[in-house]
């Protein structure tokens, strides 16, 4: 049996009246609601301590001193959320021939031109790059972070090494918060999309316009034609 490259072991057709295929199963989409939730309260905890113009934010979590803890106890909820999210999903991340031509043809991609594109599987080079700046931002934000915790860590690291700590994490920070915005911002644009991750299924005609290599595969694991 061909091993499958562009799903997963619980990507299935549901039913076919109409056609429905469950992109996410139900652990998936908890994961991803926790990172999701657990990068918003960081945000919001994140910049009423960045600066005192923002202070007033700290309403939100009970106050200056309980933010100040919540902070990083929920970054590290954060990095095992993700850690169990990347473990899931790496490999269908990985770069395929057909994402440097979406990419030389992005003008096709936001002008809703998807005919002239190449076949995908479960994730464009688009979601692909979010995924991996994710990766890498969330490592580069609990490494720094871990050097920052003064409470717990008082001695890890020298003053001068804390400071460039502080500088790379607040730029992690605005980098992680403009990665967040595309993704979000992708998904409502691409319609069909919250779909997935709130109910787990997507319907043919979606997973046909937009991952259609991906559709082919899973069809084709349960014998049926993904263009009936």
């Amino acid at each position: 049996m061909t091993k499958p490259l562009y799903s997963e072991k619980g990507d299935h057709l549901e039913s076919t009246t109409p056609v429905r295929i469950s992109r996410y199963r139900g652990f998936t989409r908890a994961n991803h609601w926790v990172t999701a939730l657990s990068l918003i309260v960081l945000l919001l905890s994140g910049l009423a301590l960045f600066h005192p113009s923002l202070y007033f934010l700290t309403g939100l979590f009970g106050g200056g001193p309980n933010t100040r803890w919540l902070h990083p106890f929920v970054g590290i909820l954060l990095f095992l959320s993700f850690f169990v999210l990347f473990a899931q999903l790496w490999k269908l991340n990985l770069p395929r021939p057909e994402d440097r031509t979406w990419v030389s043809q992005i003008g096709d991609v936001v002008q809703g031109h998807e005919e002239r594109l190449p076949e995908l599987g479960k994730y464009n080079a688009g979601q692909k790059a979010v995924f991996w700046a994710m990766s890498i931002l969330i490592v580069v934000l609990i490494g720094s972070g871990v050097m920052i915790w003064e409470q717990y860590f008082p001695d890890l690291v020298s003053i001068p090494a804390r400071r460039w700590a502080v500088l790379v994490h607040s730029l992690a920070a605005v980098a992680i918060i403009l990665v967040f915005i595309v993704h979000v911002y992708a998904a409502i644009w691409t319609r069909g999309t919250i779909r997935a991750m709130t109910r787990g299924t997507v319907t043919g005609g979606w997973a046909w316009r937009h991952h259609r290599k991906w559709l082919r595969e899973v069809a084709g694991r349960e014998g049926r034609d993904p263009a009936e």
